[in-house]
């Protein structure tokens, strides 16, 4: 099963009633609705669509308080590579703007451990501040590293100061790159590792801890798609819509996602590269080959739901739920 069924009921035009400078190229939005209507709840983890464009959505973490039903908090990083996300909100989203919010969901849940190691890159920090409140006000044992260009360009230091000691900062100009060796070298019993931030960081991490660490004890959330793996074939695939009643075939070429929606099919979707959850898809029958970077390996292995922009069939047929 996914970590949390997808929630589409809420979508809605919100206010930024506050638009503040969290760090050098980083703003942190406070989203709220005009009227002062309490917003969905949500849990440390948790992301929202920001609709930027006809066709430019993009996912931000939220990075506020869950027991605050008032109002979302999202960190946005000006991206030197934004392919017009990033850019859109530094540009357009000042105080008194209004965006389309679609979600949250969560991908990214915060497990119960009597102790977590939490790793953050850059901006990979913003899942991170409603998971280590969680994780201290539920009394466990945790431990911050933060990792980032320079001092002034990690976000949110200010709210992470009030944690002490538990809190490593590592700006990359000061004491270089974390030693994740040392981090990871040794597992650590009963602690589970929760990592979010750059491609590379996450690829080492997850390196390391396939290593050694026990089945299950990393968690991590990508921003961007994770590259291929070398044995990653396109064929060719009939696909069939059991609610539909369609039967398409899915060239090589193309992705299911793709293939419905110009068979018109209601299907939706956001990042087209597999890290947001939004086309998540409930599989009939068929053999999946997985290539998002949301599902676990055990959620994998079972089968029951895919994402279709991504995704394929390793089989000759695939039926899905739509």
């Amino acid at each position: 099963m996914t970590t949390q069924p997808i929630v589409r009921e809420f979508e809605a035009d919100l206010t930024v009633v506050a638009a503040v400078e969290a760090a050098t190229d980083v703003v942190a939005l406070t989203l709220a609705t005009a009227d002062g209507t309490p917003l969905p709840p949500w849990t440390p983890g948790a992301h929202v669509d920001l609709v930027l464009g006809e066709d430019l959505v993009r996912q931000y973490s939220l990075c506020g308080s869950p027991a605050d039903t008032s109002s979302y908090r999202v960190g946005v990083l000006r991206a030197p590579d934004s392919r017009g996300g990033s850019k859109a909100v530094h540009a357009e989203l000042r105080e008194g703007a209004t965006v389309r919010v679609r979600g949250p969901r969560n991908h990214f849940p915060l497990v119960a451990s009597p102790r977590y190691l939490f790793l953050a890159g850059g901006i990979g920090i913003t899942p991170m501040l409603p998971m280590i409140a969680e994780a201290e006000a539920a009394g466990a044992e945790w431990r911050l590293v933060y990792g980032g260009r320079s001092r002034s360009s990690m976000a949110f230091l200010d709210e992470l100061a009030a944690y002490g000691d538990k809190v490593t900062l590592l700006p990359q100009d000061e004491v270089g790159f974390p030693d994740l060796d040392a981090l990871l070298g040794t597992p650590e019993p009963g602690t589970l590792v929760y990592t979010c931030g750059p491609t590379g960081l996450l690829d080492a991490v997850e390196e390391r801890c396939a290593a050694s660490w026990p089945a299950g004890s990393l968690h991590l959330e990508r921003f961007s798609a994770k590259a291929p793996g070398a044995d990653e074939q396109d064929s060719a695939f009939e696909l069939v819509l059991q609610r539909s009643g369609l039967t398409l075939e899915v060239p090589a070429d193309r992705s299911i996602f793709e293939v419905c929606r110009e068979a018109g099919v209601s299907v939706v979707g956001s990042c087209l590269e597999g890290v947001c959850g939004t086309c998540e898809t409930e599989v009939v029958d068929g053999d999946v080959e997985h290539r998002d970077s949301i599902l676990n390996e055990e959620e994998k292995e079972s089968n029951e739901f895919m994402m279709i922009c991504v995704s394929r069939c390793r089989g000759a047929s695939l039926t899905l739920d739509l």
